[in-house]
């Protein structure tokens, strides 16, 4: 009788997991990179500061990387200071919580396609609920509460590269392009530019995110950067194709140019910078683009300088 019941119980274990096996097996997953399926298929782990959601609070919902389940909440994540995603609740029935192979954790994984997540940690004290999901990034898909908003700003500063280069490391800039803008003819090459005889300005447009980034933060940046004083050129870059100017999209891009202009001016600084509307910006030739990401070296014209 014993046998016959345990034989049973074997029997619908076997079944449960041929079950879960073949639901896992029938859902529409997405493909994993090597790394992502070291860290959910193999149960591995993410250099702690270096996954994507670590610093990262932007309202929405946290999916599961490998099924697009819901797992996390914004409103429940918060900075423990530990390297990794941290959140103190999750969604209802999203996540199961299962004793690690170290025997000492708790290990966390998706409630729909079993993929690892990371681990849970209890009565630390960092929150009122006294729980702490450490998750890998890796893990995670993010859905924004509402799509990105991305605006357009339009910069001249001397030597372009050196311009893109600063722009690039600045929190909130999607994407940089350099080209030109403010001539008169159709599809300059820089050679022409180069001339002085289309009128053009060696110009970095930028692509930001209004709300991690304002348009006042980019124009104090680009004053911070470069000698806006200059009137012949920018550092040892001499000719009207490096001249200072800001290109204003509408009005209210204009006050806010003219604002900080009126600051430096009280300031004691004689403002070279010129402001004018934006026209078509012609994007110049691809070696130009990202250069000194490329070539691996830092601008011989342009610095950072804290002024406001």
């Amino acid at each position: 009788m014993k046998t016959f019941l345990l034989t049973g119980l074997a029997i619908t274990l076997a079944i449960t997991i041929w079950a879960q096996h073949k639901k896992q097996n029938n859902m529409n997953l997405n493909k994993l990179t090597p790394e992502e399926e070291y860290v959910m298929l193999k149960k591995g782990t993410e250099a702690p500061f270096s996954g994507e959601y670590n610093n990262f609070y932007k309202k929405g919902i946290y999916l599961c990387k490998q099924c697009d389940a819901p797992l996390y909440r914004s409103s429940d994540k918060f900075d423990s200071g530990c390297g990794w995603p941290a959140f103190d609740d999750e969604i209802p029935n999203a996540v199961i919580r299962k004793p690690d192979n170290d025997g000492k954790r708790t290990e966390i994984i998706c409630a729909n396609c079993k993929g690892h997540l990371g681990h849970v940690f209890l009565n630390e004290h960092l929150t009122p609920k006294e729980t702490r999901h450490c998750v890998n990034s890796i893990s995670l898909k993010f859905k924004p509460d509402k799509p990105e908003q991305i605006s357009k700003a339009y910069f001249a500063s001397g030597c372009f590269w050196g311009t893109e280069y600063y722009f690039q490391k600045l929190k909130g800039v999607k994407e940089t392009t350099v080209g030109f803008m403010g001539g008169s003819s159709k599809h300059p090459t820089y050679k022409e530019v180069c001339s002085q005889k289309t009128g053009h300005f060696e110009t970095v447009e930028i692509e930001y995110d209004p709300e991690i980034v304002s348009y006042e933060s980019l124009v104090k940046f680009f004053f911070e950067t470069h000698d806006f004083t200059q009137t012949d050129g920018q550092g040892p870059d001499i000719g009207t194709q490096y001249l200072s100017v800001i290109f204003y999209a509408d009005q209210k891009q204009k006050e806010i140019a003219e604002e900080y202009i009126h600051k430096l001016t009280i300031m004691g600084y004689k403002v070279a910078t010129r402001l004018l509307p934006v026209s078509t910006f012609w994007p110049a030739e691809n070696y130009h683009q990202d250069y000194y990401e490329n070539k691996g070296t830092t601008p011989y014209c342009h610095k950072y300088h804290k002024i406001f």
